[in-house]
């Protein structure tokens, strides 16, 4: 019977997973591949950068090949909206030739996996390979996100906390289901640091697992796919620290806040008043779309750490309406203290 194959991309907040997703779908070698982002946020931002990536109907709506949910992390959610979901994809089934599910910054991969156990979904689909995104620059620092060390200091100083944090706790659950590692931000550090990060995760890596720089998400696609691994029958050789809870909990203290406005912005006075937010508050990553003044294309905005990256993606349409969108995602983050910078 044939199945469809599933490859689910997971890895932090700003390690790259969203541009490695628009490059494979730009590059997709006439393979039919349907999207499910998981976007944590009040606001789909991540979805709305996949519409400009020709998998859209000429209206600009997205077609039935791109699902988004809205709902936060998706493995405490999975079995309210994911089931659905595949469902409504596997309906499909002889349209699509691949399934590529991005997964929150947030989630841990293997209790999606374990949903490819349910007989509805087994009998119709299999996890073809799980790719998890790291990015390098940060691990060079000793960290594994962008500002990992202030979230660290943090937590270390609440007594009520564990010893290991679960930041930690997941980035070496999404090491030890990957199939494959891709390594983000290599441009950004030498050869030496480069090499020090690969032999760091070969001993945090299953035996054979591979570790390949990728530059702006630009990967052969041919390597992402095809991996063929069945991972949903081999879950027993990539241990989780919740393999033995029937639960577990998340940092309650994230949160998002949406900043919507009309008004064109400059980005001088824009990227100022960003980065006093980035030294006021504990924001893990800022991302949107910007209407900047004299400009007639729209601007992604991405921020992770302190850096900040922007790009013009296209141009506002002529029925679109012009507007900054924006959400920034952290710890305990006040709307009120946020807006004021606005």
């Amino acid at each position: 019977m044939h199945k469809i194959p599933v490859t689910i991309i997971t890895g932090f907040l700003g390690a790259g997973k969203t541009t490695l997703l628009r490059n494979l779908l730009q590059n997709s070698q006439g393979k039919k591949i349907a999207v499910v982002v998981n976007e944590f946020g009040e606001v789909g931002i991540d979805g709305e950068i996949l519409k400009g990536c020709q998998v859209c109907d000429e209206d600009g709506e997205v077609n039935n090949n791109i699902i988004e949910l809205n709902n936060g992390c998706l493995c405490c959610t999975v079995q309210e909206e994911f089931y659905p979901t595949m469902q409504e994809l596997l309906k499909r089934k002889e349209s699509i030739d691949n399934i590529v599910i991005e997964t929150s910054g947030l989630a841990l991969p293997k209790p999606l996996v374990q949903a490819f156990r349910w007989q509805e979904i087994r009998n119709h689909a299999t996890v073809d390979g799980v790719i998890t995104v790291v990015d390098a620059q940060a691990l060079a620092k000793g960290d594994l996100v962008g500002d990992l060390a202030a979230l660290e200091q943090q937590r270390a100083e609440d007594d009520s906390l564990d010893h290991e944090t679960p930041i930690e706790e997941l980035f070496e659950d999404q090491l030890a289901c990957a199939d494959l590692v891709l390594l983000t931000k290599t441009d950004l550090i030498d050869d030496a640091q480069l090499d020090q990060v690969k032999t760091w995760l070969e001993g945090e890596l299953r035996p054979k697992i591979k570790t390949i720089p990728c530059h702006q998400g630009e990967i052969n696609p041919e390597i992402l796919l095809g991996f063929n691994a069945a991972v949903e029958d081999d879950l027993v050789n990539r241990p989780s620290h919740h393999d033995t809870e029937e639960e577990h909990d998340h940092d309650d203290d994230i949160n998002s806040i949406e900043l919507s406005f009309k008004e064109p912005i400059a980005i001088p006075d824009l990227i100022t008043r960003l980065e006093k937010m980035l030294s006021h508050d504990d924001i893990y990553r800022i991302k949107g779309f910007v209407n900047v003044e004299h400009k007639p294309m729209r601007m992604v905005l991405q921020g992770v750490g302190d850096r900040i990256d922007t790009f013009y993606d296209r141009l506002w349409q002529e029925k679109e309406e012009r507007k900054t969108k924006l959400v920034v995602i952290g710890r305990k983050l006040e709307e009120k203290s946020i807006n004021t910078n606005f």
